[in-house]
């Protein structure tokens, strides 16, 4: 398992595209039970069509999202990956790979649901969190489709 430096947990935190709702305290007790993994450049994090059994936070560099027809999206420090295979007990949406050297804590789901049995406050800002997240990103495709829609008219 892995123990969190002040470095960590501050980028942790302050990401705004991250899990925002959690704690100082939260983010320690997710540190102390998950274990901290080690990507390449062009390693493979999250494989669509696979279930990710459990989710990543990114403490060092970046990876890209890859959908098949949708433009790419980067992730970084602070932000997380393999949610919504975690949320819906689902196979990944998507592709993520390493764009360079990734650092992360990966917390299985096992370990995440008796982390929230425990610490049922903890559950409820992971789940606040991730559901701010997932309605941002939701809000982003939509007004990118609808930019893409109006350009199209105007031709």
């Amino acid at each position: 398992m892995s123990k969190a430096t002040d470095k960590e947990v501050a980028t942790l935190l302050s990401t705004k595209n991250g899990l925002t709702y959690l704690t100082v305290n939260d983010w320690t007790l997710v540190a102390d039970k998950a274990n901290r993994v080690h990507f390449k450049k062009g390693d493979v994090l999250v494989k669509k069509g696979l279930a990710a059994n459990g989710v990543y936070f990114l403490l060092k560099g970046t990876a890209k999202v890859q959908l098949h027809s949708l433009p790419t999206r980067t992730i970084g420090p602070g932000e997380v990956c393999g949610e919504m295979s975690f949320l819906e007990d689902e196979p990944a949406s998507a592709n993520v790979i390493a764009e360079e050297n990734v650092e992360a804590y990966h917390l299985d789901r096992a370990t995440l649901q008796s982390l929230f049995e425990l610490f049922p406050h903890l559950a409820s800002r992971f789940y606040r969190s991730l559901a701010t997240n997932l309605s941002r990103r939701l809000r982003d495709m939509i007004a990118a489709a609808g930019a893409e829609i109006s350009a199209a008219n105007r031709k």
